[in-house]
């Protein structure tokens, strides 16, 4: 089968006597999401969804990273990512109140440990933005939302 006819799954469940803490299911596993308690209702009990966009991407770009150094027989021995993300206004923008005036920023700061030689490192970073999810966050997404009975 194609990967574009392949679609993952994945069920998240937020109950009536929860105010935020949610149930992520995908497969045999399980989290639990939640928002902090300065959101109103908030008890923190697992990653906000942000928190888990991020974990996505990092954990995506460690994975492919990991793949290529492999497949390369490079000796790479840890990888440590630290995500960051924040809502700027666009410096540009001429109506800063609107939504779409606030421009989304990722950083992923990459340490890679192991004997490599500064053009193996720059090839690892240059496949850390080819990663899946990358690409999906980068490229047009369509998302389409539909109410099921």
């Amino acid at each position: 089968m194609p990967d574009s006819d392949i679609k993952k799954i994945v069920h998240i469940h937020l109950p009536v006597n929860e105010p935020f803490k949610t149930t992520l299911t995908a497969g045999n596993h399980e989290v639990i999401s939640d928002e902090p308690p300065e959101v109103d209702g908030g008890t923190d009990q697992g990653p906000d969804p942000y928190d888990l966009l991020l974990m996505s991407l990092g954990t995506c770009t460690a994975m492919t990273m990991k793949m290529y150094a492999r497949r390369k027989k490079w000796p790479i021995e840890d990888i440590y990512i630290e995500m960051r993300h924040n809502k700027s206004h666009a410096e540009d923008c001429a109506d800063c109140e609107a939504a779409s005036s606030k421009i989304d920023k990722i950083e992923k700061e990459i340490i890679i440990k192991g004997e490599l030689d500064q053009q193996q490192m720059d090839k690892l970073l240059e496949i850390s933005k080819k990663c899946p999810v990358h690409r999906t966050l980068i490229g047009e997404i369509n998302i389409q939302s539909f109410l099921a009975e």
